[in-house]
């Protein structure tokens, strides 16, 4: 049930309690503290009628002249109880009064005793007086009197009636009105909260620009701010991303799809011979394949892009990979008079075919743009912390304006739209710069009149040269 309630709400009911129990404390010791001032109070009473009672006994020729003193000192003193018993028996009191039902349980140590008599409540106090030695011969030959006197705590039993009374409205009362100002200081200091809550409510998927105050707020609710934040600015980053994407996606896939639709209808107007429907099925064949290499390449995109593990780690020589790459593209190298070059060595940790791709996309790449009777030249180099392979080709400049794209999804130059010879999806740059973010390292591209340059750069902690 706890669990339901709203943060005000539980703030609220702690501070209410909190301030319950400080005030019920507070109310028991000040009853306590009275009830004992009393208590101080009748003993001091009490004793100074002993005194006083003793000074009679002192003064009395007889134990017969005390009975108009001690009667003298009742009438004048309301609700006190005096009486002298010894050896021989009662001295001075009536039978029947309020010390017939004493407790047994009682000493002669100074210190106060309360019993009931009938309706009343009252409080004593015993002690021993020592008759004047002209009393000799009387009584008991001068043996010790004992003095029992008590008060009516009536008046002291309706003050402290009436004392609870007070507090418990003052409590009742002080713990609603604490409950009441628990309730604003919560709602108060929550209300940053609130705002922030708004503030949520108002962002949507066209409107990520929306940040929580981080200045206006308390310092207890600054970092949540800024954690927010963060959170929305990744999500905004994202989302324009996921935006970009979907509209580049929508793009390429627009053309195999109508190129393949315009083919079906055209092919479907009217009857052809079959070698017709065979060229026709195999340019299908040709965009389909296009589209399933495009799909699988975002399938790769979308894995390396979200921090997959490597799947198998193994030390890599790098130029042996290289060779093996001149090997698959020297038909293609030939075709246009291309000699392929390498140098360096360099062993890396990391996943073979990965790194094989990677390398395989910037040769591809080389080779599709060089010009004929250029060569390719990869080299690989290590210092500075890092191990780098570079892929250089010649042929005219990348424009400056294109060279931050290049590794952007299905982004091309202008002159790679142009070539004839371009039948990528445009995502072999995307995957080489993943394939490297996965292994810790990065891709880069530099580009002059000549010559244009495609470099990996891999950490030497992740590598054993």
């Amino acid at each position: 049930m706890l669990g339901r309630l709203s943060l005000t709400a539980r703030l609220t009911a702690l501070y209410t309690l909190v301030s319950a129990c400080v005030l019920v404390g507070l109310g028991l010791l000040v009853s306590i503290a009275v009830g004992r001032h009393f208590v101080e109070l009748d003993r001091d009473f009490l004793k100074d009628k002993i005194d006083l009672v003793q000074t009679i006994v002192g003064e009395a020729s007889s134990s017969e002249m005390l009975v108009p003193r001690l009667d003298e000192l009742l009438t004048s003193h309301h609700g006190l109880f005096i009486e002298l018993r010894q050896s021989a028996g009662r001295v001075y009191g009536a039978k029947g009064s309020v010390f017939s039902v004493l407790p047994s349980s009682i000493g002669t140590d100074g210190r106060t005793f309360d019993w009931t008599a009938g309706d009343q409540t009252l409080r004593g106090l015993r002690a021993a007086i020592r008759p004047p030695s002209r009393w000799t011969g009387q009584a008991s030959d001068g043996a010790s009197l004992e003095l029992l006197i008590a008060l009516d705590t009536a008046h002291h039993t309706h003050f402290m009636q009436s004392l609870r009374q007070t507090l418990a409205l003052y409590l009742v009362g002080a713990i609603l009105i604490s409950g009441l100002l628990g309730w604003l200081a919560a709602r108060r200091g929550l209300e940053p909260l609130r705002v922030m809550r708004a503030r949520a409510m108002t962002v949507t998927a066209h409107k990520l620009d929306q940040r929580m105050p981080v200045d206006a707020v308390p310092a207890e609710f600054a970092d949540l701010a800024q954690s927010l934040n963060t959170m929305l600015e990744r999500l905004q980053s994202d989302f324009a991303r996921l935006q970009e994407f979907s509209s580049d996606l929508a793009h390429e896939l627009r053309t195999p799809i109508n190129n393949l639709l315009t083919q079906t209808q055209v092919s479907l107007a009217q009857k052809r011979d079959v070698s017709v429907y065979q060229d026709i099925l195999a340019s299908n064949a040709e965009e389909l394949q296009r589209l399933a290499r495009m799909v699988s390449d975002m399938l790769f995109l979308a894995k390396t892009e979200h921090g997959i593990e490597l799947p198998h780690r193994e030390t890599v020589s790098l130029i042996d990979e290289v060779l093996d790459l001149f090997d698959f593209y020297e038909a293609l190298a030939e075709e246009k008079h291309i000699a392929l070059e390498a140098d360096g060595n360099a062993h890396i940790v990391c996943d073979r075919l990965m790194i094989r791709r990677a390398i395989s996309n910037l040769l591809s790449n080389a080779i599709r743009y060089s010009p004929p009777n250029a060569p390719v030249r990869v080299l690989v180099t290590q210092g500075d912390g890092q191990i780098q392979l570079c892929v250089h080709n010649a042929g005219p400049a990348i424009p400056a304006a294109d060279l931050p794209r290049l590794f952007d999804r299905f982004y091309r130059a202008e002159k790679s739209r142009s070539n004839p010879d371009s039948e990528g999806t445009g995502l072999g740059l995307s995957i080489t710069r993943a394939i490297m973010q996965a292994h810790g390292g990065s891709a880069s591209v530099a580009s002059t009149e000549q010559t244009t340059t495609f470099c990996l750069s891999f950490p030497t902690q992740d590598a054993s040269s």
